[in-house]
């Protein structure tokens, strides 16, 4: 082999592995679209599924449970993670999923993240980066490899810093400092694995905008995040509205059927089976008698029982 035929193939090794290293590292908005090439709707700059305000508003009223069952009916079984401490523990997260993967420091791929942010025009520490991308409504979820000392991914400063541009908080598999600074901020919530006073030490930002694994559920940027006081889900972007207008459609027959056994108008043997076409109909009258119970539209619960089988 010629010294220029090896000089070219080296170039075009050097290219590809750089390449292959920016698409693990730090997303651009052209991977983004093809990580989550199922979603269809508005995409917001850095190429995310923008699932709308009304949907992610709408999601935080839904339970656990009923996301999990609509996900394992898709197929999608490994988008819940457990046992987690809060600030708030009875205050909701829902909101849009900006992830970010952090790994155990090592010098030489240190250095290549730091030339890849200057290229980028990044600034200061790789772990302010995603706090830089946040947008209002997004929900900053890391995977700190599950570190608690020397882990902890922000104190109170940056916990400022992440509300003050979403308006949401955060879920991170690792550790927080300042706790009493934290629980200070009106309207900010963590889903973390534990509490320390040290600050971070010997990570690394190994992912951003890309695929991230939280204990065992894996999370792409989009996904819609709802962690509740038993645990967090992550909702693929296209599938966040089925999830919810099956829940709110199954919220409106229970209380249809409470009301009516009640009533004694029906028997539960009646309520707890499929539908007659009788009752079918005595619903949607009831729909139509009570339209402030409605979460959707008409037109919306139409389509959907259009293509259920209830």
């Amino acid at each position: 082999m010629t010294k220029k035929l090896t000089l070219y193939f080296t170039l075009v090794l050097v290219a590809l592995t750089h390449a292959a290293i920016n698409a693990q590292m730090i997303a651009n908005k052209e991977q983004v679209i093809a990580l989550t090439a199922a979603w269809e709707g508005e995409r917001l700059p850095d190429g995310r599924p923008k699932v709308s305000d009304s949907i992610i508003e709408r999601m935080k009223n839904i339970s656990i449970e009923e996301a999990w069952g609509v996900l394992r009916g898709e197929g999608y079984n490994n988008q819940f993670e457990g046992e987690w401490k809060m600030i708030h523990a009875h205050e909701t997260i829902c909101g849009r999923a900006l992830t970010a993967t952090y790994l155990p420091k090592r010098i030489d791929l240190d250095e290549i993240i730091k030339k890849q942010g200057e290229a980028d025009g990044r600034i200061g520490a790789s772990n302010s980066w995603p706090i830089d991308m946040l947008q209002q409504g997004d929900v900053y979820v890391a995977d700190g490899f599950g570190k608690i000392v020397n882990g902890t991914l922000i104190g109170d400063n940056l916990g400022n810093s992440i509300y003050a541009k979403s308006g949401n908080g955060v879920v991170f598999y690792g550790s927080l400092r300042d706790l009493g600074g934290l629980e200070k901020i009106e309207g900010f919530n963590a889903f973390v694995k534990g509490w320390d006073p040290s600050f971070i030490q010997e990570m690394i930002l190994g992912g951003l905008n890309s695929p991230t694994r939280i204990g065992r559920a894996l999370v792409l940027p989009g996904d819609v995040v709802l962690a509740k006081r038993e645990g967090v889900i992550f909702i693929p972007a296209h599938l966040a509205e089925k999830v919810v207008i099956n829940a709110e459609f199954i919220a409106l027959r229970d209380a249809f059927g409470i009301e009516k056994l009640k009533e004694g108008k029906y028997t539960p043997g009646q309520i707890d089976t499929r539908w007659t076409d009788e009752i079918k109909e005595d619903f949607l009258g009831w729909i139509d008698a009570h339209p402030e119970l409605l979460p959707m539209t008409r037109e919306e619960l139409d389509a959907f029982l259009e293509k259920r089988n209830w």
